[in-house]
């Protein structure tokens, strides 16, 4: 190849074999030009390199190899100086193939950090440089030391408390036993564990109670051994820690071990669990190994802390009396179509106030947002982001005039200040007419909007407000006169004093309705209550609401680094959550400096995230070949191919040994690649196989590349927070919420279910007609029956009896349509759960203009006979699932408030089936918020009959799809 010449990015992924002809520019200016592998590390073709230019001239003019680093054109059209050796050359991917070897300069340890950040968060940081904002400078500046310093507090945490922020314990929210399925009978009885020490082969198998604590099992521990080794001494119990064999799951605390995740998965499904007894050496020479390198990083690389300036005289926004106008001096690159009337073109929003407070002066030139057809019929988009569009060569372009009022900057007035201006405010007196007319308007939990005589009144008892009804605080908010600075004052100081509220209230305030700094900083005082649990479950609305954010420098967003900085599990779905979307121009900036942010307080985990970041574009491209591939030639020769891939070192290295993003405490270790394949489906998802030695078994994961995963993960969250809520309540519906994550753009991961089948394949493997098949009631029966042989029948008809009571009420309260056969599924067990999200919230398919969904959810005949054990008159079971149903359908409408909350938080997302109004009131009906307990119950009862009634019309669409199935 001549040089310079570039090379196709694609090529790096073909022919894992070839080698590749590189120029190589070395210090004293000689070329080389040699063949390599394109499977060969940085750091062993420097070692080629170097034995080569031993025969050339002036090699004595060159230093030690250390000295030097390799420098490229990478796929970004960036300069990138190749500072992890370790990395292969295809992984690299040099666009031009050619390397230049220069000296090292600056601070080794800082660059290395800093190429590693890069390539992990997907955005130079070579590129925040470039912006040359202020803000973006002083957020950088400011939240590194922040960051560091949680790093430093993690490296001087004791061992128990520093594994309890990096391998917190999975809990099942049992406040009780719950009162439905096989752990109640279970829990009563003793069972077995198997218990090893480490570092050692002889392992007991002990007799434990359910109810015990994790203490009272490594107590039995040691006095086995001691028992039968003869130790005259035994250890410190409290010495020792649980950890669950073949992951990093650790079980420790005073909690009952039923209420442990791994232990009650082991209840249901009657195995011994493997746990290995870890002693506190081990978990201190962990960290020491992990928060040493971290804490030696902030050492070298942070410089000396800037001294504050000294304050200087500032006059207040809150005493200029001039009009405060913006004048339109241009706009550029407005086009527009013949027949467009009275229709956004673009749109972009603007702080009035910058950063640091002051009011803006002087030209700004603005870049504009395109508007979409189904953006609002309204001119404004307050929802939208306050930062330009990044692309200023073709987007709109809006210049405009702030005016100056005086010679000094113009700041808006301290929190101070303004609570000294709202102390003034005197609460009125109400007569008990007026209190009855407010109880009765804060109840209605279905307002849209108030009537300017409920508004006066709101505003006029907001004291009362604040005294007998403080979670209708955003109802206050909505109506106060922002406008108006002697409103605004009281309102700020009022929140001062404004009692905490729960989190489901306080998660309301989110909203963009709400920007203002002190309402923002007034949830998150209240968001600090939540328990780390409680805050993962939410954590996916939380990092949506980043994009509501005035400033980079907020309370929520140092809110989720400090959480998230001390809880590795909530840190690393933080970091995909933001990594997901990092290809969105809007919030490209904002997530990559948190992302950064959160690097630089957490270097042990980056190692773990690049890991998995390099397995994650190894299947990018194992899919990107399978694609191609197919259209070429047959499946069979694709797979083969595509498996002969998998086995090559820079394939096999970057797909095991990593811990799985979908849940960190897995440690996907052993490819099975003669167990890996692609699914038919039009994206052609790859399923991957990994060996689960020490629980006998194997993980499966798809991989998904074309697909928006965002919805299903939603939908998802949405179940297993219903799922939590039963729990809570003693209702265990044996729900699978199992895992999907976003990881980029429209890619993504979803955890396989092992040992299950779809209703379909069941269906039809059961009958010799695709037409028939559907109609077959026995089908299921007959296959529970042959999984679940003699006594184990009655198990699985109850685990098929509590999920479909569970899907049944879920997928009626979040409207979820395009159940066919295809999409429900039964494991070997019994439970029944339902996959493929794409459609909800009412936003149901239709063919020629007819709804294809006829039923407000899926109960079939063959579902009550499975539930009824093949009885056609057994009424006390039926009656009994649909008691199940009755009560899981009360406890979601007594929370219904969170679900729309999280719902309308969710609007930030972008997801074309939650964009509106309409979307978030089909929730509001399904769960029939605002009315009495027993008006909801009586329509839903009204649908439950429904959906038995015609369930026929669910079987006439499950034949269609059967047929055109077998068709394909």
């Amino acid at each position: 190849m001549p040089p310079g010449m570039y090379f196709i990015l694609e090529n790096w992924e073909e022919e894992a074999s070839q080698d590749v002809q590189i120029d190589f520019l070395l210090p004293t200016g000689i070329y080389l030009s040699l063949s390599v592998s394109r499977n060969s590390t940085i750091e062993a073709i420097k070692e080629i390199i170097w034995n080569k230019a031993k025969t050339e001239p002036l090699f004595c003019a060159l230093n030690d190899p250390d000295n030097y680093v390799f420098m490229c054109i990478n796929h970004t059209a960036e300069r990138e100086e190749i500072e992890d050796e370790q990395r292969r050359l295809c992984d690299v991917r040099p666009f031009f193939c050619v390397l230049q070897l220069v000296g090292r300069e600056g601070n080794r340890i800082e660059k290395q950090i800093n190429s590693q950040i890069s390539l992990l968060i997907g955005k130079g940081l070579h590129e925040f440089h470039s912006l040359k904002n202020l803000e973006v400078n002083d957020f950088r500046t400011k939240i590194r030391p922040f960051c560091e310093e949680k790093a430093m507090d993690r490296q001087r945490l004791t061992w128990y408390p520093w594994m309890m922020c990096n391998y917190p314990f999975e809990l099942e929210p049992y406040p009780k036993l719950p009162e439905t399925g096989v752990l109640k009978s279970r829990s009563s009885k003793k069972f077995m564990v198997n218990v090893k020490f480490e570092n050692s082969e002889e392992s007991f198998t002990l007799q434990i109670s359910p109810q015990d604590v994790p203490l009272t099992l490594m107590q039995s521990a040691l006095k086995k051994r001691a028992m039968v080794f003869r130790e005259p001494k035994q250890d410190k119990v409290t010495d020792y820690v649980l950890k669950v064999n073949g992951r990093l799951e650790f079980i420790y605390g005073d909690y009952p071990l039923y209420q442990f995740k791994f232990i009650c998965a082991c209840l249901h499904a009657s195995t011994t669990p493997h746990l290995t007894m870890i002693h506190c050496s081990t978990i201190k020479s962990m960290q020491d190994e992990q928060e040493g390198f971290s804490v030696q990083v902030s050492k070298i690389c942070s410089g000396p802390k800037r001294p504050p300036l000294p304050p200087k005289k500032q006059d207040m926004s809150f005493t200029i009396e001039e009009p405060f106008q913006i004048h339109l001096l241009q706009a550029s690159k407005v086009n527009v179509d013949d027949g467009m009337t009275d229709c956004p073109l673009s749109w972009v929003n603007t702080m009035v106030f910058d950063y640091a407070d002051r009011l803006k002066t002087g030209e700004l030139t603005l870049y504009a947002w395109p508007s979409t057809l189904d953006d609002k019929v309204d001119l404004l988009n307050p929802m939208g982001t306050v930062d330009s569009n990044p692309n200023i060569e073709s987007t709109v372009s809006l210049t405009i005039f702030f005016p100056n009022f005086r010679t000094q900057p113009i700041y808006y007035p301290p929190t101070e200040k303004i609570i000294q201006m709202g102390m003034n405010g005197k609460a009125s007196r109400a007569s008990p007419e007026e209190l009855q007319k407010l109880k009765e308007v804060l109840e209605n939990k279905n307002y849209t909007e108030f009537f300017e005589d409920d508004k006066e009144l709101l505003w006029k008892l907001r004291y009362d407000i604040r005294e007998l009804y403080p979670e209708n605080l955003a109802k206050l908010l909505s109506i106060t006169k922002w406008n108006k600075q002697e409103d605004v004052a009281e309102m700020i100081y009022l929140l001062q004093h404004w009692p905490d509220l729960s989190p489901l209230h306080a998660l309301e305030l989110l909203d963009y309705t709400f920007p203002d700094r002190s309402v923002r900083a007034f949830t998150i005082r209240c968001l600090r209550k939540l328990s780390d649990d409680e805050l993962f479950q939410y954590l996916l609305q939380l990092v949506q609401v980043l994009k509501y954010e005035s400033y980079l420098d907020g309370d929520l967003t140092r809110f989720l680094l400090e959480r998230a900085l001390a809880n590795r599990k909530i840190g690393h779905f933080l970091f995909w959550h933001l990594r997901s979307e990092m290809h969105v121009p809007s919030v490209s900036f904002r997530f990559g400096l948190i992302l950064e942010a959160y690097c630089r307080g957490s270097t042990p985990h980056m190692k773990i995230l690049a890991k998995q970041n390099e397995a994650l574009n190894k299947m990018k491209s194992l899919t990107d070949f399978v694609k191609s591939s197919s259209q070429k030639t047959t499946k069979n020769i694709t797979k083969e191919v595509m498996q002969f891939y998998m086995k090559q070192d820079a394939y096999l290295e970057a797909l095991k040994d990593l811990l799985n993003p979908l849940n960190p405490n897995l440690i996907l270790s052993d490819l099975c690649v003669e167990k890996c394949k692609f699914m038919d489906s039009k994206m052609k998802p790859l399923w991957l196989v990994y060996n689960d030695s020490f629980q006998s078994g194997s993980i499966g994961i798809i991989f998904k590349n074309g697909d928006d995963l965002r919805q299903d993960m939603l939908t998802l969250q949405m179940i297993k927070l219903m799922d939590v809520l039963w729990k809570q309540e003693g209702l265990d519906l044996r729900m699978i919420p199992y895992g999907c994550l976003s990881t980029g753009y429209k890619t993504g991961l979803i955890e396989v279910v092992i040992d299950s089948d779809t209703i379909a394949n069941i269906q039809l493997n059961k009958s010799n007609m695709a037409a028939t098949a559907a109609f077959n009631k026995d089908a299921l029966l007959n296959w529970l029956k042959s999984k679940n042989p003699g006594d184990a029948l009655e198990q699985a008809i109850e685990e098929f009896t509590l999920s479909c009571a569970g899907y049944c009420v879920a997928t009626y309260v979040l409207g979820i349509g395009d159940r066919h056969s295809d999409n429900i599924m039964i494991r070997q067990n019994g439970q029944l759960f339902h996959i493929d999200f794409g459609h909800f919230l009412g936003n149901f398919k239709s063919k020629f203009g007819i709804n294809r969904e006829r039923v407000p959810f899926i109960l079939t005949y063959d579902f009550v006979h499975v539930i009824q054990q093949g009885r056609t008159n057994d009424s006390e079971k039926f009656e009994r699932f649909r008691s199940y149903c009755e009560t899981a359908y009360k406890i979601l409408c007594r929370n219904g408030v969170l679900f729309v909350n999280l719902f309308k938080i969710m609007q930030a997302s972008g997801l074309p089936e939650l964009s509106s109004s309409k979307d978030i009131q089909y929730l509001k009906d399904s769960l029939a918020l605002g009315k009495p307990e027993e008006e909801a119950l009586k329509n839903f009862k009204v649908k439950f009959n429904e959906a038995l009634r015609e369930s026929w019309k669910t079987k006439v669409n499950w034949m269609a799809h059967n047929v055109a199935k077998d068709n394909r």
